[in-house]
């Protein structure tokens, strides 16, 4: 479907910002849901009696999660304040969008090891990042081979969530993998300079404009970069952009599959995986937040009751019991009796 001329302005106007892709995508598409959800109504006929409404009908009729009701927000807090120029109070009245608290899913250290037994070696650098450094799935496919420090062990993040950069760990183990992937972007960059329609790697409006020979640069290119050239949406151009996140992803379920490890594995699950793991082997929780890139010390915390509920901090009672050798005992010899026969 086309974009009206009045949100493809504001997808230009955020290309020109640096916002990512992704961000753009997911703004224009909370502002075109509002605009429909109001017939159709110019955002400069609405007020913030009109953006409340929404929002309750995202929390009560859609029932969404607190983080795509607060995505929704986000977006019409940036329309308002930035192409309508009325920025929007900060004690909106609206209902809240309420969900438990999740307990992240983590692994063994024994069912990593099964895990990454299984893994296609084209997707195995990426996702050993992933639980290695504690990379989020988008932060890895959008590393350039500069982000990679050889001499420190470590690997530089820009513009995390919340556009929040920070330094990472880098396993030791990683780092032939990580030359050897750097002379394959190497070998795709030679071949693409050959090709007189390429434009070179895509770069943030501002660093194009102050730097604009860099984007043929080996150091600027995606250290995971895609196996075609691609148009640029924003301008045409010819580019070697990133692999797609979904590749990866359906590479992790499978080897999670594969591997026979029964809990729901995906990419923030390596994630939450690196977390524990440090955290269990004696790292400071301020170095594992810091690791993470979490602004709030209480989102780190959550890997702590992971470990605070697992067998080695909370024994329990029915361990002490006096019968405890007849437990195992009916467990070797006694056999399984159906529920009819039973009653």
């Amino acid at each position: 479907m086309s974009k009206s001329q009045y949100l493809s302005s504001i997808e230009e106007f955020m290309f020109k910002r640096s916002y990512s892709k992704r961000t753009i995508d997911s703004y224009l598409y909370w502002i075109r849901y509002f605009i429909r959800f109001h017939n159709k109504t110019h955002p400069n006929a609405l007020s913030e009696q009109d953006v409340e409404q929404f929002l309750n009908y995202l929390s009560v009729d859609r029932k969404v999660s607190p983080k795509t009701q607060a995505m929704a927000l986000n977006s019409l807090a940036f329309l308002y304040k930035n192409i309508v120029r009325r920025p929007l109070d900060l004690k909106l009245n609206f209902i809240k969008s309420h969900s438990p608290r999740k307990i992240p899913v983590v692994l063994t250290e024994g069912e990593v090891r099964a895990f990454f037994s299984k893994i296609p070696p084209k997707q195995y650098l990426v996702t050993a990042l992933m639980y290695g450094s504690g990379l989020r799935l988008m932060e890895a496919i959008r590393l350039r081979v500069q982000d990679i420090d050889f001499d420190y062990r470590c690997i530089r993040v820009f513009n995390g969530k919340g556009g929040k950069h920070r330094t990472v760990t880098l396993a030791n183990e990683l780092l032939p993998l990580l030359r050897n992937q750097i002379n394959t972007v190497t070998d795709y960059l030679n071949i693409d300079l050959r090709n007189p329609d390429f434009d070179g790697v895509y770069m943030p409006y501002a660093l194009r404009r102050k730097w604009q020979n860099e984007n043929k640069m080996l150091r600027w290119q995606y250290l995971f970069p895609s196996h075609n050239l691609s148009k640029d949406p924003e301008d045409e151009s010819l580019r070697r952009h990133h692999i797609d996140e979904s590749g990866v992803q359906r590479a992790i379920r499978k080897a999670a599959r594969e591997a026979g490890i029964k809990k729901q594995v995906t990419a923030h699950t390596l994630r939450h995986s690196f977390a524990t793991h440090l955290l269990a082997r004696g790292a400071d929780i301020r170095t594992v937040q810091d690791q993470l890139g979490h602004a709030d010390l209480r989102t780190t915390q959550i890997y702590t009751h992971v470990l605070q509920m697992g067998g080695n901090a909370v024994v329990s009672p029915f361990d002490n019991i006096k019968e405890k050798s007849r437990v195992y005992e009916i467990s070797r010899t006694e056999p399984i009796m159906l529920y009819d026969q039973a009653c």
